[in-house]
């Protein structure tokens, strides 16, 4: 195997956290970099870092490319290292811990460690699509649904819009098992990504009770997703603009008193999304705080389903955004 190369640069939080790994930027980089960033001192919003792994060393344009993602490193000192005779996906997934939320335990193929006793662990590999498990947001959802599970909720149609690497929706199967389960993403390489990891983690695909069908939609905008609803359990683990843009279709996804939980929103951004969920007719019924990062719970209230809901068979709506 070749060597690798690393370059690492300063980075603030709100750098890292606007970060696009498809940043028409890094178009001209082939292939593309692995992109990581971590926090470098405890609750210092401006002690940040960002480390990118290459299978090249690289040049002067590709270290400015890079650069150009992060404001506030117009001047500072970029740092290349070689990293010799190893695998650059394995090294980008060296700094990962496992994540055990709820009942669940997520880890890549390089860090399992021990599972705790009665977690389910799924593997989920960093790489082509985003999200591995360890993220607020991701961990922030699996809590919450293990948490409804355990006060005995039960769900037979399950969306996840926005999937991912598919953790999400294999998670809601595991919890309740005999649920139809439907998982979009705007990127079909997300897609195959989610496809290879429900092999890797034996859940069945297809339709039908316990089985997933994957596929490539922009928001809910799908003749699949139309003809399943409505949903009684969705789920977007997207951004909050998306999600506020998305809400007329998502919330009409979902059936009278179905549930809906939804991450990717910072702080901030909290009121923004619930005051665009209650103007579907959902209201605040659960929130996981988990850094900065908060998932919220909304059940859409009896009154709304009649002339919103998606009938089984309608068209889908909404323009398409992109999910993690």
């Amino acid at each position: 195997m070749s060597d690798s190369w690393k370059l690492t640069l300063p980075c603030t939080r709100a750098e890292a956290e606007a970060l696009d790994f498809d940043d028409v930027r890094l178009a001209g980089i082939e292939p593309a970099p692995v992109l990581m960033t971590r926090e470098e001192t405890e609750d210092d919003t401006q002690d940040w870092r960002l480390d990118a792994y290459f299978e090249a060393k690289p040049g002067k344009a590709t270290i400015e490319a890079v650069r150009t993602l992060l404001p506030s490193a117009r001047g500072a000192k970029a740092v290349v290292e070689r990293i010799a005779e190893q695998d650059w996906v394995t090294l980008s997934q060296a700094g990962i811990e496992p994540v055990h939320a709820g009942c669940f335990y997520v880890h890549t193929d390089t860090n399992r460690g021990e599972v705790p006793a009665g977690a389910k662990a799924f593997r989920i590999d960093a790489g082509r699509a985003f999200g591995t498990g360890t993220h607020e947001t991701t961990a922030g959802c699996l809590a919450t649904l293990d948490a409804m599970s355990r006060r005995g909720e039960r769900y037979r149609d399950v969306l996840d819009v926005g999937t991912g690497t598919g953790l999400l929706a294999f998670a809601a199967l595991h919890l309740w098992p005999q649920a139809r389960g439907v998982a979009s993403d705007i990127d079909p390489v997300a897609v195959d990504v989610s496809r290879e990891n429900a092999a890797i983690n034996g859940v069945k695909l297809g339709r039908g009770p316990g089985r997933l069908t994957l596929l490539a939609a922009s928001g809910v905008d799908h003749p699949t997703i139309a003809s399943g609803a409505p949903y009684d359990l969705v789920i977007a683990n997207i951004l909050a603009g998306p999600l506020i843009e998305l809400a007329p279709g998502i919330g009409g996804a979902v059936v009278e008193g179905g549930s809906l939980v939804v991450a990717g929103l910072l702080e901030s951004q909290e009121e923004a999304v619930a005051r665009a969920y209650r103007a579907q007719g959902f209201r605040l019924a659960g929130r996981v705080d988990n850094g900065h990062w908060p998932s919220l719970r909304f059940v859409k209230r009896l009154r709304y389903a009649p002339d919103r809901v998606r009938r089984r068979g309608g068209k889908g709506e909404a323009p398409g955004f992109g999910s993690w």
